[in-house]
C-alpha cells in the first residue's frame, strides 16, 4: 500500500499571536482604567470638601461663598475658577479675587477688598464703612474693630464728606491711628474746616484741603508738646500751626480767628476775671482788677 500522507498542522504565526495578546492587554487596560474612573468619580476624592476664604474683613464669608456658587459636595473637576472669580468680583466691596483649586477637594478664594478710610454710625445704629469715594457699605461682621476714624455730623449728600474721604485715601492709614472722630467745623474763612479728636486728649482743627499735608506732622507736633508737659488742648493746623489750652478757646464767631494766629490777651483776661471766687471779688472791692486777674493763657505757635 502506498504510504498515507498525514496532514500537516501549521503552527500559528508568532506575529499573529503577539497581535492578539496586545489587543487583549489593551482591552483589559481600558477596562480597568474605566472602572477606576467610575470608582474615583463616585468617591469623596472627586468632590469639594473644603472651601477656604482669605483676605476679607467687611464682607461676610457666607456672602462670598454664596456669590461663588460652590459648596461642599460639588464635583471638584467641574468647578471653574474663572467663574468663581467673576461672581465674587461682582460684590460691591471686592476689588479683586483669585480662586484656585488644590487636590484633593480644596477650593481657595483670596479676596482683596476696596480700601476703607473711615466708619460712620447710621441712624439705626448700624456700623457702616466708608470707601474712598464716600460710598457706604454696611458692616455685617459682628465685633469688627473700629480701627479708623468715625465720621459724625455729616449729611449723607455732603460734597465735603466725599472730598474728605478722597483726601484720607491719599494718606497712609497709619497717620490716622490717633484720630478717633472727625466732625465738620466750617467757618467763613474756611468752609471746609474740620475738627478731629485724638485718643491722646487733643482737639485738632484743620481743613480738608490741608489735611494730607498737615496730618503727616501731627504725631511729631503732639510729641513736642508732651516734651513741654502739655498733654491736652486745641491744635490748629491752618495757615500757621498753633496750640492753645481748652479754656482759652474764644467764643466761636464767623470768620474770627480762623487762621491759627495767637489769641488776643483781652479775650482770656475777661474770662479769668469772671472765674474768680465771689469771696475774693468782695475782699478785693475797690482794688485794681488787674492785680487779681489771672494772666492770659499762652498760645504755642509753630511756624
Amino acid at each position: 500500500m502506498p504510504a498515507e500522507r498525514l496532514p500537516v498542522i501549521k503552527n500559528p504565526s508568532p506575529k499573529r499571536r503577539a497581535r492578539s495578546s496586545r489587543k487583549l492587554l489593551l482591552f483589559l487596560f481600558v477596562f480597568f482604567i474605566t472602572l477606576l474612573l467610575v470608582l474615583f468619580f463616585q468617591s469623596s476624592l472627586s468632590k469639594i470638601t473644603v472651601i477656604e476664604i482669605e483676605g476679607q474683613e467687611l464682607v461676610a464669608p457666607d456672602e462670598i461663598g454664596q456669590a461663588a456658587g460652590v459648596k461642599a459636595g460639588d464635583h471638584f473637576f467641574s468647578v471653574s475658577t474663572s467663574r468663581i472669580e467673576d461672581q465674587v468680583r461682582a460684590l460691591r466691596m471686592v476689588e479683586s479675587v483669585n480662586a484656585s483649586k488644590h487636590f484633593p477637594g480644596k477650593i481657595l478664594i483670596e479676596v482683596k477688598e476696596y480700601a476703607k478710610v473711615a466708619y460712620q454710625i447710621s441712624d439705626s445704629g448700624q456700623v457702616e464703612a466708608l470707601l474712598a469715594d464716600a460710598s457706604v457699605v454696611p458692616v455685617k461682621i459682628q465685633g469688627v474693630a473700629l480701627d479708623m476714624p468715625i465720621l459724625s455730623g455729616w449729611a449723607n449728600d455732603d460734597p465735603l464728606k466725599t472730598k474728605l474721604c478722597l483726601a484720607m485715601s491719599k494718606v497712609p492709614l497709619s497717620y490716622f491711628s490717633d484720630i478717633s472722630e472727625i466732625k465738620p467745623f466750617p467757618s467763613d474763612s474756611f468752609p471746609d474746616r474740620i475738627k478731629m479728636y485724638t485718643r491722646s486728649s487733643f482737639e485738632v482743627q484743620t481743613t480738608i484741603g490741608k489735611l494730607p499735608e498737615k496730618i503727616k506732622y501731627l504725631d511729631s507736633y503732639i510729641a513736642s508738646l508732651r516734651e513741654n508737659k502739655i498733654t491736652s488742648g486745641i491744635i490748629k493746623l491752618l495757615e500757621a500751626d498753633s496750640h492753645i489750652p481748652f479754656e482759652a478757646e474764644p467764643p466761636a464767631k464767623s470768620g474770627a480767628n480762623d487762621t491759627g494766629a495767637a489769641v488776643p490777651a483781652g479775650s482770656t483776661k475777661d474770662a479769668s476775671k469772671a472765674s474768680q471766687p465771689a469771696a475774693q471779688n468782695n475782699a478785693a472791692s475797690g482794688a485794681s482788677s488787674g492785680k487779681d486777674a489771672k494772666p492770659p493763657a499762652k498760645e504755642t505757635t509753630r511756624n
